[in-house]
């Protein structure tokens, strides 16, 4: 057991506790189980409700973008595409149709409907506790990544926007809301992010299980309500 100090507290990190938590959640939740993704990220976020909790979510968080990343940097690799984890978007418009959206099947095994939309939660609803347990800036950076994977993925890869994938993009954009008001200080906005607050296109919200629209998203709207308020 690991003790540190951040100001006058004290912060206890169990390692061991941390392995058993993140392969539990490895063996219990997946697409193979016969529950709605919806309700397994609930089941996780129940799950990572102290310290070490939130040390498995930004793990698991940052584990994912850089899983991301790895598998478009192989994409990119030879062709002359560059790739910038603060601003994905140049990649797509150079690379159209021949780049494949990877984030159902990345290498690392982690779902974004699954475990990443319940780590992002999770520092989201603990965020002022999230920043002193581990380097917020970190945290903040790869929410941000992923946002913009995920945004990426709806405009330029087909990726069909259902509740589970908008779901995601909100916890995204309130976590982020969340952790700049924790740093007190936080680092400028990426520029993807700048570019999506001067848009304001609405899609549509489908139906998990099936076509029917069940209600409309706006990223550039969402991220000027949460992040220039």
């Amino acid at each position: 057991m690991r003790w540190f100090r951040l100001g006058r507290r004290q912060v206890q990190h169990d390692p061991g506790r941390q392995e058993a938590l993140l392969h539990d959640i490895r063996q219990r939740f997946g697409t193979h189980v016969r529950v709605g993704f919806s309700d397994q990220a609930d089941a996780i976020v129940r799950l990572l409700d102290d310290d070490d909790g939130l040390v498995v979510a930004a793990g698991m968080l940052r584990e994912f973008a850089d899983a991301a990343h790895a598998e478009l940097l192989a994409q990119a690799a030879g062709r002359g595409w560059a790739v910038d984890r603060r601003n994905y978007r140049p990649l797509w418009q150079a690379a159209g149709p021949e780049l494949r959206w990877p984030l159902f099947d990345l290498r690392c095994g982690l779902h974004p409907y699954l475990q990443v939309t319940a780590a992002v939660a999770v520092l989201g609803g603990q965020a002022r506790r999230a920043v002193r347990v581990a380097d917020p800036d970190p945290q903040l950076a790869h929410v941000f990544e992923v946002l913009d994977l995920t945004l990426v993925g709806w405009e330029y890869a087909r990726v069909r926007v259902d509740v589970d994938a908008a779901t995601l993009a909100d916890r995204l954009i309130s976590t982020a809301r969340e952790l700049r008001a924790a740093m007190g200080d936080p680092p400028p906005l990426p520029p993807a992010v700048r570019e999506l607050m001067r848009r304001n296109h609405t899609v549509d919200v489908y139906d998990p299980a099936g076509s029917r629209i069940v209600g409309a998203f706006n990223p550039g709207r969402s991220l000027r309500e949460s992040l220039l308020a």
